[in-house]
C-alpha cells in the first residue's frame, strides 16, 4: 500500500511571490551549462569510467521528425512530409549505437529505454522494427525492461498500436494538450475527441502496462471552465500517468509561437486558477501529486518509487530507475552519467558528418566535479521526495552539512518564514505550501545560478528559462 505525502496546498499570494524564471532541474548542473569545449577526448574518458562502473544503462532514442508543427512546442524538431528524411537518419542513427556500443562493457544490462521526438510514429513499423534489432544487437536487455515510445494520436491507426505493443514496448505516451477544438486550432493540433478515445481504446487492448498523456495550461482561448472540461476528459481516458505542462510563450527563442495570437493567451492569474482546480480535480480523483508538473496513480510506479525512496530525476522527467546512467542516441539527444553530461548536435549535418568521420556526434558537455555531485543528490531529494536528511550527506560525503552549506541554510531561512520549508537540526522538509515552489526551493542549492545571478550580463541563459509556475 502505498503511503502518500501530505497534500498540496495552494497559497496564491506565495505562488504570486516566487514566479520567477528558474532551471527545471532535470539535471545538475542544468543543461545550460554544458560547454562546446567538451570534446572527443572528454567523451572518450566519460565513457571509459562509466566502463569502471557496475550501474546499468538507460537508453533514450531521439527521433526528431515532425509532419507538422505544434505552435506551442518547444523542442528541436525537424517538420517534413518527405517521410524518405527518415531513411538516412535511420542509417546513421544505426551507426551511432554501433560505434558507441563498440566502446562499452557488453555486460552492462539495460533496464530502461525511452524513444522520443519529435514524432517516434513518424517511422514506419517496418522502420521500428529495424531500429528495434539494431539496438537489440548491442546491447544486452534486462528480461523485466521498462520500454516506453511517445506517440502522436493523430499518426496512429489500431495496428500500428498491437505492432509495438508486439515488438516489445510496454509503455506508452501520447500528447493531448487540450480537448477544446478552438485551442487545439490556435496551436495547430487538431484531434477529435473521438479519436483520443479510440487511441487509447486501442492502447489497452494492446495491454500495455502503462499509458502517460500530456496536458499543457497556458494555451490560446484556454479558460477555467473550458480547462476543467479537458481535465474531467482527461480523468475518464484513466490513463496511469498525467503531466500537465505549463506553455512557456518564448517566441524569440521558438519562432513557430509567433503563430500563437498572444492576445489569446490566459493571464497569469487565469494561469493560476487553471492551475489549481487541476490539481484540486485530479488528487480528488485518486491522481498522486508526484511534484512539478507530474501525478500518477498511487499503484503506479512512480507514486511507488517515490514512496520508497529511490524516485529520481533525468533528463526524461521523473524515473523509477534510480542508480542507471543514461546515454542518448540521435539528433539532440543528451546523455547523462554519473560524472559527465553530454549532448548530440543539432544540425543533421553536424550530426552526420560526425559518425562518417567515426567521431562521437557530441556538441556539447560538462565534467561534473565534487561538489557538482554533493549539489545534484540534494536537489534530486527535494525534488524527488520534498525533504532530505543531513546525516545521511554527511556520512555519504565525509563533509559538516551546516558549515559546507552555511550560506544555503541562510538563505533558506527565508523560505521557511514564508512556510515553504521546515529546518530542523537533522532534516530539511518541504511543506505542502512549499511542493508547488519546489524550483525555488531547489535553486538555493544551485551553485551556477548563484553565479548566473551575480552577472546577468554575462549569463543571458537566464532568459530562457520557463517560468516556477
Amino acid at each position: 500500500m502505498t503511503t502518500l505525502l501530505p497534500a498540496v496546498q495552494f497559497n496564491r499570494e506565495l505562488l504570486n511571490k516566487y514566479d520567477q524564471a528558474l532551471p527545471r532541474y532535470t539535471s545538475y548542473p542544468p543543461a545550460t551549462e554544458l560547454s562546446v569545449n567538451f570534446g572527443t577526448c572528454d567523451y572518450n574518458q566519460a565513457i571509459a569510467t562509466l566502463n569502471q562502473r557496475s550501474s546499468p544503462l538507460s537508453l533514450y532514442v531521439h527521433i526528431p521528425f515532425c509532419q507538422s508543427a505544434c505552435y506551442f512546442c518547444g523542442c528541436n524538431v525537424i517538420v517534413s512530409n518527405h517521410q524518405n528524411i527518415a531513411s538516412s537518419y535511420l542509417e546513421y542513427l544505426i551507426k551511432e549505437i554501433q560505434q558507441t556500443s563498440a566502446q562499452l562493457d557488453s555486460c552492462k544490462p539495460v533496464v530502461q529505454m525511452h524513444w522520443g521526438g519529435g514524432t517516434p510514429n513518424y517511422l514506419s513499423i517496418e522502420q521500428v522494427e529495424q531500429l528495434w534489432t539494431a539496438i537489440h544487437r548491442h546491447f544486452k536487455f534486462a528480461p523485466n525492461a521498462e520500454i516506453s515510445i511517445e506517440i502522436n494520436p493523430r499518426y496512429v491507426d489500431q495496428p500500428y498500436i498491437q505492432a509495438l505493443r508486439e515488438i516489445g514496448f510496454n509503455r506508452i505516451s501520447f500528447g493531448i494538450q487540450d480537448f477544446n477544438s478552438q485551442v487545439q486550432a490556435a496551436v495547430n493540433r487538431i484531434q477529435p475527441e473521438e479519436l483520443l478515445f479510440n487511441v487509447m481504446g486501442w492502447v489497452r487492448q494492446a495491454q500495455f502496462d502503462s499509458v502517460n498523456v500530456d496536458l499543457i495550461y497556458g494555451l490560446p482561448y484556454q479558460t477555467l471552465q473550458t480547462f476543467e472540461e479537458t481535465i474531467q476528459k482527461t480523468i475518464d481516458l484513466n490513463p496511469n500517468r498525467i503531466a500537465i505542462f505549463n506553455f512557456a510563450y518564448i517566441p524569440w527563442i521558438k519562432p513557430v509561437q509567433k503563430n500563437i495570437p498572444e492576445h489569446a493567451l490566459p493571464s497569469p492569474q487565469e494561469k493560476l486558477e487553471i492551475l489549481q482546480m487541476a490539481i484540486a480535480n485530479l488528487t480528488r480523483n485518486e491522481y498522486f501529486y508526484i511534484g512539478m508538473d507530474h501525478f500518477a496513480k498511487p499503484d503506479d510506479e512512480l507514486a511507488i518509487a517515490q514512496n520508497n525512496g529511490t524516485l529520481k530525476r533525468n533528463f526524461q522527467g521523473y524515473t523509477t530507475q534510480p542508480d542507471t546512467e543514461l546515454l542518448g542516441f540521435g539528433l539532440t539527444s543528451i546523455s547523462m552519467l554519473h560524472d559527465a553530461y553530454f549532448q548530440n548536435h543539432k544540425r543533421l549535418r553536424d550530426y552526420y558528418q560526425a559518425i562518417d568521420q567515426q567521431r562521437p556526434p557530441v556538441e556539447r558537455g560538462i565534467h561534473l566535479h565534487r561538489d557538482d555531485i554533493i549539489r545534484r543528490e540534494i536537489i534530486m531529494q527535494l525534488m524527488c521526495h520534498f525533504g532530505l536528511s543531513k546525516p545521511e550527506f554527511e556520512t555519504k560525503y565525509h563533509l559538516d552539512f551546516d558549515t559546507y552549506f552555511a550560506p544555503e541554510l541562510i538563505n533558506l531561512q527565508t523560505l521557511a518564514a514564508d512556510g515553504l520549508v521546515r529546518l530542523f537540526s537533522r532534516r530539511i522538509e518541504v511543506t505542502p505550501t512549499g511542493r508547488l515552489l519546489i524550483r525555488n526551493i531547489a535553486a538555493v542549492f544551485d551553485a551556477y545560478l548563484r553565479d548566473r545571478v551575480a552577472s546577468p550580463a554575462e549569463n543571458p541563459t537566464i532568459a530562457n528559462f520557463s517560468r516556477a509556475i
